[in-house]
């Protein structure tokens, strides 16, 4: 094998790992994730992009204290980011397989 069919397939690899983070990344910008705090009263809708599309608060709760809803609003939209992360990273994970990339590394993309 020569130095030039190496080039080429070493292209044709990057081609294909960026052909399938850019899959991926549009995958998440369209998978919604769902949290809540307070037993339900907040409900917050997230993309795994980080993008809210929704907060929803019962009628009941806006009737408390300011910063409880506050807490709860914060306490649903970590738990929000978490999940997307959780799945951000094993779709990427999933983009990146195959490509002999070392541990690690896939992470940059």
């Amino acid at each position: 094998m020569n130095i030039n069919m190496l080039m080429q397939q070493a292209q044709r690899m990057q081609k294909d790992m960026e052909s399938n983070v850019k899959k991926a990344k549009e995958k998440l910008a369209q998978t919604e994730v769902q949290a809540e705090a307070g037993g339900g009263l907040v409900k917050v809708t997230m993309t795994c992009r980080n993008v809210v599309k929704r907060i929803e608060i019962s009628p009941d709760l806006l009737q408390d204290d300011p910063e409880m809803i506050e807490d709860l609003i914060a306490a649903a939209m970590n738990d929000a980011a978490r999940q997307a992360e959780a799945i951000s990273e094993a779709t990427m994970k999933e983009a990146n397989s195959g490509m002999g990339l070392p541990p690690g590394l896939s992470g940059l993309f």
